[in-house]
């Protein structure tokens, strides 16, 4: 069996498309990445502007055409905070699907954050306790458990694109929105401070700690070979903000490279975010991975395939 897997973030549209041996093995087939940002100047009830739509209807067709070369047998949508919040999301799901004949499934915020985590123990990443962190464009979630249970789950509305629009508006931001950021972030990710624990696993997905681990292996365009199973220190997390909060979105661009394109204006949110629960959570280290919803969601279909059986 062979299954796409479509994620529809604030800030990315990602697609798997994977084949499923016959011991429900997931073997990735390609990745293909685009960064249309349709959350863009979103605020709850607002809707997600007409040229997103119009791009983000251009890249269904191209990723369902995709799958349909590699002859997938199932096609599945997952959409995240964009169309949690977006007052006109039903109407997109209606276009795409009368369109495209393909259903896009609206999860809540804890339900995202239980696919974040599937799809981190799809991989190799089996652990006693392992914690995960998935930092999105509109929102961040945190999940803690075993393989074969959670035992915390949290979805926080904040994400790299909504920090940067709400409260890193200048290029580059100012002191006192920097400080007003991290006075936020203290009191939204306070209750994590609950979740420390000693021998604890923790691994980041998303563009916030690739893009970083990509700049810690100084390499310009991404490669998920060398990017998957690595790691981050706090230390690192929290020097990469102080250096990237002195430097305007151009400049981030021009110094790091093509890994930055799509990003440069958000990625010292993302890096705000991750260093804040670093610290919150006491972490010395954490993983990263470029597994995340798009993997959980063929996971989750998967189990509920055979508890249909």
């Amino acid at each position: 069996m062979v299954i796409a897997s479509i994620d529809i973030g604030t800030n990315t549209v990602i697609m798997l498309i994977a084949k499923i041996d016959s011991r429900n093995k997931l073997i990735p087939l390609v990745n293909e990445y685009r960064m249309p940002r349709i959350g863009a100047e979103l605020k709850p009830g607002g809707k997600i502007l007409p040229e997103k739509v119009l791009e983000l209807m251009e890249i269904i067709e191209d990723y369902v055409s995709i799958a349909n070369h590699f002859q997938s047998d199932i096609i599945l949508a997952t959409a995240t905070n964009a169309f949690r919040i977006a007052s006109n999301a039903s109407n997109i799901v209606k276009a795409i699907l009368e369109k495209y004949h393909l259903e896009v499934n609206i999860i809540s915020g804890e339900h995202e954050a239980m696919l974040s985590y599937l799809g981190v123990i799809t991989g190799s990443y089996n652990p006693k306790d392992c914690l995960v962190i998935d930092i999105g464009g509109g929102s961040t979630e945190v999940i803690r458990g075993t393989k074969n249970s959670i035992s915390f789950r949290k979805s926080f509305p904040i994400g790299a694109v909504s920090a940067k629009e709400k409260f890193l508006i200048s290029n580059p931001p100012t002191n006192n929105r920097l400080y007003e950021f991290n006075i936020h972030l203290n009191e939204i990710f306070l209750e994590l401070e609950k979740q420390k624990g000693s021998g604890m696993n923790a691994v980041a997905i998303a563009g916030t700690p690739t893009t970083l681990a990509c700049i810690k292996s100084k390499i310009k365009d991404y490669d998920e070979e060398i990017i998957e199973g690595s790691f981050l220190t706090t230390k690192e997390v929290t020097d990469y903000a102080n250096e990237l909060s002195l430097l305007d979105s151009e400049s981030i661009k021009l110094n790091y490279g093509n890994v930055m394109k799509g990003r440069e204006d958000i990625i010292l949110a993302g890096t705000l975010i991750l260093a804040k629960l670093m610290n919150k959570l006491n972490l010395k280290e954490i993983k990263v991975s470029s597994r995340g919803i798009r993997y959980g969601a063929i996971a989750y279909y998967l189990q509920n395939v055979e508890k249909d059986q």
